[in-house]
């Protein structure tokens, strides 16, 4: 038998390093909690002795008479309780006041007064998040488990749908949404036709605005986090106004005050473009700066891209959410970026209220599938495109059926591997429907 430990930062990373050196067969027989993620034990030809004497766990049984003390002890505190709300309803009920100056008096019985049960005792919060921690490791196990017999239950039974599913992991789209749009073309058997089919529903689930931004004019707004690219797209989509409609009717706002260089830069476009830049100070009111502008037709706000742990953060989203703002704040999203990275940007800015996002370097990504799954999971309809440096020439309209023809032309060209297969499979458990076929 061979037995080896494996850390990870996570339980899925742990598992595939299981599966990559030990294989399939390997089974897992201890998981623990150690500080930058977790360490998996496993072990190849583990054979448990039916005939092994039990040797009984002292500390084991010693927690679990404790924890059935602290139940009980719960219980009993719980039940006092529920009979003193039950008697505060009943004078509620009665219409007799509850006030400080009339306390509630018990009503007087023959019986000898109930002795109070013990007070239970505080739980360790370690304890609980140890538990927890065991709790969800068990269920990230669980999944890629599944995940995994369920792949390889559709390769025997439906090879043809398998190689749809093959084929959607290439362009990168999330389980969930892999799953409904097989389930659009479930009735064609011809595989081509399938996959036209399947492309065609993909490119009707991505949103686009009826009216571009620009023209529906007002306080428009770019939000993400740093390096997405959103005082590049600014500058291109001042440049795109300025050179339809002239500079009269537009004008530029930069909440960041943290970047180095990031107030020079707008500076130097508003210079070139003829166009005024206003700056808000640290602790100034957005509704205050704006006000002298909303004469302008278009109001481009740069702000900064801030940590989802900086307080500075949650005042500058509170800020773009004010009821005299109106601001339209667009979520700049780099398609470089990986999956985790977008799905934490979007939970960060969401607070703000978005009118959806604008994809940036489309020229440089090598996967269009997951932020394409972030839009359409959160109905974020796709305002803009950027794909090069060039300003205003790199900017573009988004054309849905463009959009999923590029997503297919730069997607892998070589298949997945059986555990992509098996964590995109995993994905699906995490959403409210389980079938996969």
């Amino acid at each position: 038998m061979q037995v080896k430990r494996f850390f990870a930062a996570d339980m899925r990373q742990a598992m595939k390093l299981v599966r990559d050196e030990l294989g399939a067969d390997a089974a897992i027989i201890g998981n623990r909690r150690i500080a930058g993620g977790v360490e998996l034990t496993a072990a190849l030809d583990y054979k448990l002795s039916a005939l092994a004497p039990r040797v009984p766990n002292v500390e084991l049984e010693e927690e679990l008479r404790k924890t059935q003390s602290r139940i009980v002890s719960a219980q009993a505190e719980l039940s006092l309780r529920g009979e003193g709300e039950a008697d505060v309803s009943r004078q509620l009920f009665a219409g007799l006041p509850l006030t400080a100056a009339e306390p509630l008096i018990e009503p007087t019985f023959d019986e000898p007064p109930r002795p109070a049960a013990p007070a239970a005792p505080s739980m360790d919060q370690r304890a609980f998040d140890t538990m927890r921690f065991e709790l969800n490791g068990l269920r990230e196990l669980l999944e890629v488990q599944l995940g995994s017999l369920a792949w390889n239950q559709l390769q025997g039974s439906k090879p043809a749908q398998a190689n749809l599913w093959r084929r959607l992991q290439r362009i990168g789209l999330s389980g969930p949404l892999s799953r409904d749009l097989l389930e659009q073309v479930a009735e064609i058997e011809e595989p081509r036709q399938a996959w036209r089919m399947l492309l065609a529903h993909l490119a009707r689930m991505i949103a686009t605005p009826e009216i571009e931004p620009l023209e529906e004019g007002g306080v428009i707004a770019m939000v993400g986090p740093a390096g997405m690219g959103k005082t590049t797209t600014l500058a291109k989509l001042a440049a795109r106004y300025v050179l339809k409609y002239g500079a009269q009717n537009i004008a530029l706002v930069s909440m960041d005050s943290f970047r180095i260089g990031a107030q020079e830069q707008l500076k130097t476009l508003g210079r070139i473009l003829n166009v005024p830049v206003t700056h808000v100070a640290p602790g100034q009111s957005l509704g205050q700066t704006l006000e002298p502008l909303l004469r302008k037709r278009v109001v481009l706000v740069d702000t900064a891209g801030l940590q989802a742990s900086d307080p500075a953060l949650r005042l500058q989203l509170e800020s773009l959410a004010g009821r005299g703002i109106k601001a339209k704040n667009y979520l700049v999203l780099a398609t470089t970026s990986q999956k985790q990275v977008l799905t934490a940007a979007y939970h960060s800015y969401k607070r703000c209220g978005l009118a959806g996002c604008i994809l940036t370097k489309l020229d440089e990504t090598a996967s269009l599938g997951e932020v394409l799954s972030l839009a359409i999971s959160h109905e974020l309809p796709v305002a803009y495109l950027t794909d090069g440096p060039r300003i205003p020439d790199d900017l573009h309209l988004p054309r849905r059926h463009q959009l999923v023809s590029r997503a297919v032309s730069v997607q892998m060209q070589e298949e997945p591997s059986e555990e992509a297969m098996a964590d995109m499979f995993a994905d699906i458990y995490h959403s409210p429907s389980k079938r996969v076929c």
